[in-house]
Formats: structure tokens, sequence, C-alpha cells
């Protein structure tokens, strides 16, 4: 491979769909270092079945080295991650583009912008990874000197953070899922009536009690179908699998490449996530609507959602 040629390193499935849509926008074959996390596998066969653009697909567990040392211009999934900061600190890349993590793409827009600390937004960071930040943010402040930084989006950053990142060398590119839309089978669901599963019970922000009243509130209404996110533990959706009216659909893939093929205008309520400024991309065109939901008020929701 060539020493020039771009690199992807991701460890969701969301980062890895955004390293396939910049390689179908950029018309380039392009290796990715993949790390070994929920639905990794899965998203990786299934973006290769459709005909995504990856030279080969390694996986990894801590720092692919190697990989890094023959690429030049890194594809980075996450930009807050300690092991990126070592990295970039120690190898130099001449180029890097960051693709999406999520909402956290803003936040990181912002360290760079000077905005807030480079600090993983909600975690207490402390140790070497803190230590590194001074050396990385040299790394990536030279190289955008140099016009070598940029970020490839679906998440609008604002007019205000665009105009910072350009004054400082940093150039942002949009895209909106066009190959992932372009390359998806219509996919086959028992309802056109959807929830969204959640890890918020997961991680503490939401009880599983009420999380299983926000479902049961959709499920009155009438049948859904559930789509379970990928760090839902077992008894989380076994318990979601007992509510009436539900059917568990276990896909095992990111919605975005489930929903990217329909055909027919789906109905989906989600709580809070990266998944309402995703979605709306992936289904533009298709008359679908995404309902975005507060716990606290599962009657509200039921009437609105009838």
């Amino acid at each position: 491979m060539s020493h020039n040629a771009a690199l992807a390193w991701v460890e969701s499935p969301l980062q890895l769909i955004g390293a396939a849509e910049w390689a179908a926008a950029n018309s380039v074959e392009v290796p990715v270092a993949g790390r070994l996390t929920a639905q990794m596998s899965e998203t990786a066969d299934a973006l290769v079945a459709r005909g995504a653009f990856f030279a080969t697909l390694e996986p990894y567990l801590g720092i692919p080295w190697q990989l890094l040392a023959r690429h030049s211009h890194w594809l980075i999934g996450d930009g807050f991650s300690g092991q990126f900061r070592l990295a970039a600190s120690i190898l130099r890349p001449r180029r890097i583009t960051f693709l999406d993590d999520g909402a956290n793409t803003r936040a990181f827009a912002d360290v760079l912008l000077g905005r807030r600390p480079f600090a993983r937004p909600g975690v207490d960071e402390r140790g070497m990874t803190t230590r590194l930040v001074p050396f990385a943010l040299h790394r990536i402040h030279t190289r955008a000197r140099a016009h070598t930084v940029d970020f490839f989006t679906a998440f609008e950053l604002g007019e205000l953070r665009l105009t910072e990142l350009a004054d400082r060398g940093m150039g942002v590119r949009r895209h909106a899922f066009e190959w992932t839309r372009r390359t998806a089978p219509d996919p086959d669901l028992p309802s056109a009536r959807l929830v969204l599963g959640s890890a918020r019970p997961v991680d503490g922000r939401m009880s599983l009690d009420d999380y299983l009243g926000w479902v049961a509130g959709h499920a009155s209404a009438g049948a859904v179908t559930y789509l379970p996110h990928r760090r839902e533990p077992a008894t989380q959706l076994a318990a979601v699998t007992a509510i009436e009216n539900v059917t568990v659909s276990r896909l095992a893939l990111p919605v975005e490449l489930v929903l990217a093929g329909t055909r027919r205008p789906l109905q989906i309520l989600t709580l809070p996530s990266s998944i309402t400024t995703t979605l709306p991309l992936v289904l533009d065109g298709t008359g679908s609507v995404v309902h975005i939901g507060d716990a606290s008020d599962t009657t509200a929701l039921t009437e609105r959602d009838r």
C-alpha cells in the first residue's frame, strides 16, 4: 500500500459506516483497522456485502501501530481516545480526518477550537491520557495550519463553528449517508411502527422500570417492532420481549444500515440520541417520521403517537 493512502481507525459501527461513506465519496479503497466491539463484525460483513470500498479489514485490540506507521492519512473515528492521543503524538500523521462519533462530533470540534477541555464528555480523565493532551493538540494544530485536518460528518456543526474551524485551517465536509442509502436492501420488518432500543438503563441515565414503562406505553397503542441497541444486556432484552404487542427484531446491525433501504414510511419512536440526527438523513424522502420521546411522560407519548 502507498504510504500516502488513507487508513480508517474505528471502534464503533457508526464510525465504520462513516469510513465507508468517506471511501465512496472519494472513490478510493481504504484499509480499515477496526476495534472488536459489539456489532463491529456484523457491520463490517454487511458493508462489504454492499460493496464498501474497503481494501482490507484488520480487527485489533489496542493501537494498530504498524498499520498507522504505514499510512500518513488517518481517518479517526474517536478523537477523544487516549490511544489516538498517544499514537498521534509519537507517529505524527501528515493528514487527519475525523469521522463521526455520534454527538461527540460537536464536542470534539469545540475541543479543537479551545472551547472546552480535551476530555471525553462526562468522563473524569486522569493519568497518562491527560498528560498526552498538549502533545496531541500540538500535532493536530500543526497539521491544521498546513490545511491537512478536516471533519467528514453527518452532523450540523453550526455556522460559527464552521467559520472558526476554517479560520484555523480545518475543513468540514458533510455527508447524508448517500452511499448507505444507495446500496441498502429493503428491510423485512414485521411492522412500520418501530421502537429503537436504548442503553440508557445500562449507563445509569434511566431506571430499567422507567425504560420498560416507556416501551410498554408505545406498545399499548398497537403492535411495534423493537430494534435493540447493541449494548443492551440479555436481561433488558428479555424484559422487553415479555411486553405485549412487542416483536423484537434481532438484526445485529446499526439502525442506519437496517432502515436505509425502506420503501415505505416508518413511524420511529426513540429516546434522545445521535439517532435523531442520523435517521432523518437516512430516511429522507421516504415519508418516515422520527418521534423523540421523554420517558418521564409515557402517557403524553402514547397519545401523540397514535
